[in-house]
């Protein structure tokens, strides 16, 4: 089986979860218009819905990385909404799918999974905005956004104004606030150099056992 027609099946499989929901159903379904085996499906989505969603989240990953390959802006703050703004657009043709798969995810049981997903879409995210952060500034990024991206996301789902714009400006602000809490962090954190290690200190007053 090809990439081509895991991809085609995933596309049909996505028309058919509006109507039974992330389910073997759908997939079943969708090999049969795909005119696919049930080998086929056990091959690409081994763990049935689970590995359906994870498919569909990569397709909105990719697409958002393929996207923003040609974005123009300069500003950190506008490459990431940008980002976002791209990565939501690219659900736009499976926005029930995507309704559909919130509520999944959202399932107790679901919960690793659902953790995994936000991570790996936060971080292409901020990489195709241009990050390229390895300390513990990495995670700390990565940890904003997810709250982020998926308040926005909720919005965007239930958002009927025209072109989602009530949505966009709902991210500019949610961005906006991201902004001034990492320039507050970085600020805290240029003046804690300024005092000395506590640890240091602390060494400074014990004296050896005995004198």
């Amino acid at each position: 089986m090809t990439r081509e027609d895991k991809h085609r099946l995933l596309r049909a499989a996505l028309r058919e979860v509006p109507f039974s929901g992330y389910s073997d159903t759908s997939l079943k379904a969708a090999a049969k218009k795909a005119g696919l085996s049930a080998a086929d499906v056990r091959l690409h989505f081994p763990r049935g819905p689970e590995s359906l969603i994870e498919a569909f989240t990569e397709l909105g990953d990719a697409e958002m990385i393929e996207r923003m390959a040609e974005a123009t802006a300069s500003r950190v703050r506008d490459r990431v909404s940008l980002a976002v703004r791209t990565r939501l657009e690219a659900m736009t043709s499976y926005r029930e799918a995507a309704r559909r798969a919130a509520a999944f995810l959202a399932l107790p049981q679901n919960t690793p999974l659902a953790a995994r997903l936000m991570f790996g879409t936060v971080d292409a995210i901020w990489r195709a905005a241009g990050d390229q952060s390895n300390d513990f500034n990495y995670y700390t990024k990565r940890v904003l956004l997810a709250g982020v991206y998926g308040a926005t996301l909720l919005h965007w789902l239930s958002d009927s104004s025209e072109a989602h714009v009530r949505t966009w400006a709902f991210l500019d602000a949610r961005i906006e606030d991201v902004m001034k809490i990492q320039k507050l962090r970085g600020s805290l954190e240029k003046n804690l150099r300024q005092f000395p290690n506590p640890l240091d200190v602390l060494a400074g007053f014990r004296s050896p056992r005995g004198s």
